[in-house]
């Protein structure tokens, strides 16, 4: 953000690292906030630091005050989580967040006018503390850059958030932030009288301006809202939020959206409201789920991190193959601001793949002009001349070693030297199809999973020949188009796909054991994870989980399932056929009316010590680098439940010493597909007793 022009009596400052205060020549105080790094957050650190600072500004009231961000790439992304792992119990961090909210309520009862001036993210604390504004201008865009994300990591607004949200726009929108941790964008957050105005970078100084010399604001909530906080009517709403909240995610996995529910229900309005949200907070902070949650965004950060190893840049992809992954591929990276030619066999290929794409971009962007500006970046390209000039040839056609050699070897012909060439096969090894090339070494596995808009994670395939700077720069790709990289050997099924495949098994024979569909996904669900073996098998694809079984069957050891050969062969391949494990109908599965269906223990620990015993057999085969890899490849790629924080992660929970008793049990009633994998003994000498 452009600086405001100072004038020469400017504010006395005692010395602060992070904040920079001015005053102009009509008496408003500019306070900036300029954190070490790339973004601002609210370390312990910062916070003490605007705590001089507000005395400072109530020993010498100026006649108003704009806050804001010295950085162009937001307001403020939020607490510095970096600190969570430092506080050593609850106690402490009750503390610590006692003392912030005391900070925050300083900023709320300045004497003065106050306006947050938002320039973009502004997710968790840093919306916390603009809520203590009595105005809050906000940057147009059309991204989704406002929100309180806590429930993420397992906990909720802890510096006031839970009761100034509530209180300015109403118990409804405030709730749905809070509940759901999605951000929204500033027209939202407009409408819903989250923020006061919108700018533009161009006039926000003058905007801020004349907010802070206006009166302190009075907006508080719509009437329906405030009825529905009146304390009669209060646990009647509470009733209906926690049962939305169950249908979705169970409260002993995720305690966090309760714990918003009951702070609201039982405090809001109430003296202790503040030091409520405090105890709340501290308390889900050491529990199991924050800590898993946490986790997993310490993990996030690291595949994040794998593509900082190449500063490349890519403009120009040509995709090879329209068909559903091809033109899936190509409608993400046409969505993410590159130029995409799609080519196939013959024109009518690549036009029913321009077709499926842009189905994905009206889905994913909504408002019709973007979608024009991304469909004008998608060009159908049937002779393939893109390949000249591409930055990146990704190669998307059906799953046959002869047919990718032979476009590969034509391709490396017409490519640019430079040119990143990448395979997005999900069975065939590296090597073999690398075999083609005069230099082996430039090919890499770029493996999306389906449906592409909605998987983040993306396996970066390799073998010991491969590049390392092709690697890197397949990293840098796959955080250029939003998603998170995951660098993988080329054994067979790479991480996730091998990984699944014993727990699908698993459950395709509890199934031809007579155990009913529902009864099988449930005992998945109450684990934890996010959607039934059986119902997954059928939205991936019968057929295709036929294919890969027998890709997979010498590495995971277990034959193909016979009751999976005979539905393939009877056209039953499930959601895209509307026949499988179920019925399908408009795209979601008939179930039967009860589906809480009963099932032995046996059928839940089946099922999970399959997927947890794969797991440690790719860290013995070095799939990838280390047992946090594998967590965070299975939690991105295959859904394993988030708030355990991982398989190996879980298994260490547990006591891995338990889980081989487990599996020894299992091997004696059901035989050697359960004996344990070498992997235990690794992770056991790599990994001591956690306390």
């Amino acid at each position: 953000m452009t600086e405001p022009s100072p004038a020469d009596d400017n504010a006395e400052l005692p010395p602060v690292r992070n904040w920079t205060l001015e005053t102009d020549n009509r008496d408003i105080a500019w306070l900036g906030l300029r954190c070490a790094g790339s973004t601002n957050t609210l370390s312990r650190q910062v916070l003490l630091e605007l705590d001089t600072v507000l005395d400072v500004l109530a020993a010498a009231p100026p006649s108003g005050l704009v806050v804001y961000s010295h950085k162009d790439n937001g307001f403020i992304a939020g607490a510095d989580v970096n600190e969570f792992p430092l506080l050593e119990n609850e106690e402490q961090a009750y503390q610590q967040v006692l003392a912030g909210q005391a900070i925050i309520n300083k900023l709320e009862a300045l004497p003065f006018t106050t306006v947050a001036a938002l320039n973009g993210t502004t997710l968790g604390g840093g919306l916390e503390l603009a809520l203590a504004c009595d105005w809050r201008l906000c940057f147009a865009s059309e991204l989704p850059s406002i929100g309180l994300p806590e429930v993420q990591l397992g906990v909720h607004p802890g510096l006031g958030g839970t009761l100034r949200a509530t209180r300015l726009i109403g118990v409804r929108e405030a709730m749905s932030l809070m509940l759901t941790g999605k951000p929204i964008r500033p027209a939202k957050a407009k409408a819903i009288g989250l923020v006061d105005r919108l700018t533009s970078a161009k006039s926000w100084r003058a905007d801020a301006v004349d907010l802070a010399l206006l009166k302190t604001n009075s907006q508080g909530a719509p009437l329906i809202d405030r009825i529905l906080s009146l304390r009669p009517v209060r646990p009647w709403l509470a009733r209906t939020l926690h049962k939305q909240v169950r249908a979705k995610a169970r409260p002993e996995h995720y305690p966090a959206p309760g714990a918003v529910i009951e702070l609201w229900h039982k405090h809001f309005g109430r003296p202790d409201a503040l030091d409520a949200e405090a105890r709340s907070f501290a308390r889900l902070m050491f529990g199991p789920t924050a800590r898993n949650l946490l986790r997993v965004f310490f993990l996030q950060d690291r595949l994040k991190d794998l593509a900082k190893q190449a500063d490349i840049h890519f403009a120009h992809v040509h995709v090879i193959g329209a068909g559903t992954m091809g033109a899936d591929i190509a409608a993400w990276c046409a969505i993410k601001g590159l130029s995409v030619t799609l080519q196939d066999r013959e024109k009518r290929f690549v036009d029913a793949g321009i077709e499926k794409a842009t189905v994905t971009m009206q889905k994913k962007l909504k408002k019709p002009t973007l979608v024009e500006e991304a469909s004008a970046r998608l060009v159908a390209d049937p002779t393939g001349e893109g390949v000249r000039s591409a930055d990146l040839i990704i190669e998307a056609i059906f799953e046959d070693l002869a047919a990718k050699q032979a476009l590969f070897k034509d391709v490396e012909l017409h490519a640019r030297p430079d040119a990143l060439l990448a395979t997005n096969t999900s069975s065939i090894p590296l090597k073999q199809i690398a075999s083609s090339l005069t230099i082996p070494s430039r090919l890499v596995g770029i493996h999306f999973f389906n449906p592409v808009a909605l998987m983040p994670l993306v396996e970066i395939v390799h073998t010991p020949s491969t590049l390392n700077a092709v690697v890197d720069a397949a990293n840098s790709f796959v955080r250029q188009i939003g998603k998170l990289p995951l660098p993988c050997r080329s054994t067979p099924g790479f991480l996730v796909n091998r990984i699944l495949a014993p727990y699908l098994d698993e459950a395709f024979r509890l199934h031809e054991e007579g155990l009913a569909p529902e009864a099988i996904d449930r005992a998945a669900k109450d684990f934890g994870m996010p959607v039934g073996p059986l119902e997954l098998a059928d939205s991936v694809g019968l057929d295709i989980l036929l294919h890969v079984a027998g890709v997979l069957g010498d590495t995971i050891k277990r034959p193909l399932p016979p009751g999976l050969e005979s539905l393939v062969a009877e056209g039953r391949l499930g959601r895209k056929s509307g026949q499988g494990f179920y019925t399908w109908e408009d795209g979601k599965p008939r179930k039967a009316p009860s589906s809480n269906v009963e099932y032995a223990s046996s059928v839940q620990q089946r099922l999970i010590l399959s997927f947890l015993n794969e797991a440690a057999a790719s860290i013995y085969d070095r799939v990838v680098a280390d047992a946090d890899l594998a967590d965070a490849g299975t939690i991105f790629g295959a859904g394993f439940a988030p708030f355990r924080g991982g398989p190996l992660n879980y298994a260490r929970q547990t006591g891995i010493e338990t889980i081989l008793e487990q599996l020894a049990m299992l091997q004696t009633e059901y035989g050697d597909r359960f004996k344990a994998s070498s992997g235990w003994k690794l992770l056991q000498a790599d990994n001591p007793p956690q306390a």
